[in-house]
């Protein structure tokens, strides 16, 4: 009845709960692997992005700068031959070398422009509000100061500076690369600018780009990773159908198995009733009649009829106790595993006339209640099989305790049998299923010399000292 407790207690939903844990835990580390592969591949696609972002750029302004120097090149020689020639207080030469200047317009923005050391503008043919003006302290909206860097960097020799100035067309401030280069003789510097909105225009053109083509990244990984996803549920769903299917046909075979169980203890309960108890007790019932019919007539014989009557009953007595004793011992729950087994070896002993040792440690009590049913029933068996089938003369019974629970063995010298040959059998398999109940282990050594039968319990169902009650104490 033990056992179909068990089953009773058998929860589908409790496996189908703990096949959706292990699915998510499967899927868990792929979706982690492809966030990291995700986010692996974003990082190093920005960062190429923005080295080719930045490399574009510097060539693009080193373009800008190129054409600067060019059209400085060009101005220069324009005035080469006036302002070669005149000395430092040349007026006129001056005068022609500014008109010149004026004259050479570009683009829809570029001219050239002249201011002196002391930051007076001198040429400025698009912007001629700036004409005959200091601008020495001139700084764009950023706070970069212009005139003074042009000067510094006339005075060095030339070179390049970034500003920010309105455009000449529109009005509307915008970023400038200008390259001044410095007329020592007169104290002036010659420059001209170009304005670099078309660049950063490009610039973020690219960046659009990039980023366009990381979420398109992020997208097809994404459907990937979905479909990565819904091929491992599809695969756990059709594993969960067939472990579903291989479970329900182990629990049919196990229900099948108990009751074949529950029939042949019933079975074996019945014909002890009617073989022993029951031609006893009719013994009992014709003794008692021949005592009345005796006391009836007076005969002595009575007295020797009601004695024979009374010695069956006794033996009635001791049988009821005996098949009760096999269905629960007392002294499993009385006095613990060691007295029940010692009992249980007696009995063996003086029932099939083989010699049965026990040798135990005092557990008191400290096995719970299913790991002593379990290793009791587990012997009981086990003798069973020993009487039934193994020819032995010697049994040896063993049980202690360890670090890693309680262990039973069983040991005997008979034939033997071939493990293979005896998978079918049913009082096996419900010791190796009592044993996998508990978390344990059970394992099976036969040959010619003899079987060892070994179960062990996990050290989960050892109580603490604590934990005993004061009736199992």
């Amino acid at each position: 009845m033990g056992m179909k407790h068990d089953t009773d207690k058998f929860d589908p939903g409790q496996s189908s709960r703990y096949q959706r844990k292990f699915l998510l835990l499967a899927a868990l580390p792929l979706v982690l692997a492809i966030a990291a592969i995700a986010g692996l591949v974003a990082h190093q696609s920005r960062a190429l992005a923005e080295r080719e972002i930045a490399a574009l750029e510097t060539e693009l302004l080193n373009a800008k700068k190129d054409e600067l120097k060019n059209y400085i090149s060009i101005a220069r020689t324009a005035i080469g031959p006036v302002y070669g020639n005149a000395l430092p207080d040349d007026e006129e030469a001056k005068e022609a070398v500014m008109r010149n200047l004026a004259a050479m317009i570009y683009g829809q923005d570029g001219y050239f422009f002249v201011f002196d050391y002391d930051g007076t503008n001198l040429v400025a043919p698009r912007q001629t509000q700036l004409i005959n003006k200091n601008w020495l302290g001139l700084e764009d909206i950023n706070g970069t100061p212009i005139t003074r860097s042009f000067i510094d960097l006339a005075r060095s020799g030339g070179g390049y500076h970034t500003h920010v100035w309105p455009k000449p067309s529109t009005g509307e401030e915008g970023e400038m690369v200008t390259y001044v280069i410095g007329l020592q003789d007169w104290r002036w510097v010659l420059g001209t600018g170009i304005f670099i909105d078309d660049i950063r225009a490009t610039v973020a053109a690219a960046r659009a780009q990039v980023e366009e083509r990381n979420q398109r990244t992020f997208f097809y990984i994404g459907l990937i990773a979905l479909g990565a996803l819904l091929l491992v549920f599809a695969s756990g769903l059709l594993i969960n159908i067939r472990e579903r299917s291989l479970a329900d046909a182990a629990l049919k075979r196990l229900t099948q198995r108990i009751i074949d169980t529950q029939e042949e203890e019933r079975g074996r309960v019945a014909r002890e009733l009617h073989d022993g108890i029951s031609q006893i007790l009719v013994s009992v019932r014709y003794a008692l009649d021949l005592t009345g019919r005796r006391l009836s007539k007076g005969d002595a014989r009575a007295g020797e009829s009601l004695k024979k009557g009374l010695a069956g009953l006794t033996t009635a007595i001791q049988e009821v106790r005996r098949i009760s004793r096999d269905l629960r011992p007392g002294s499993l729950d009385d006095l613990g595993l060691g007295p029940a087994l010692k009992t249980l070896t007696d009995e063996f002993s003086e029932r099939t006339g083989i010699r049965a040792e026990l040798e135990t440690v005092v557990f008191r009590n400290r096995l719970d209640e299913d790991a002593k049913i379990a290793l009791f029933r587990i012997a009981q068996e086990a003798l069973t099989n020993i009487e039934r089938h193994a020819d032995a003369s010697e049994v040896q019974i063993k049980v202690f305790g360890h670090r890693g629970g309680a262990t039973l063995r069983v040991r005997d010298n008979g034939a033997g049998f071939r493990h293979e040959n005896a998978k079918g059998g049913l009082g096996l398999r419900n010791m190796q299923e009592r044993v996998e109940q508990l978390g344990g282990t059970f394992r099976i050594l036969s040959s010619a010399e003899g079987t060892l039968i070994e179960a062990e319990v996990p050290l989960t169902h050892m109580l603490s000292p604590e934990t005993l009650t004061k009736d199992s104490a």
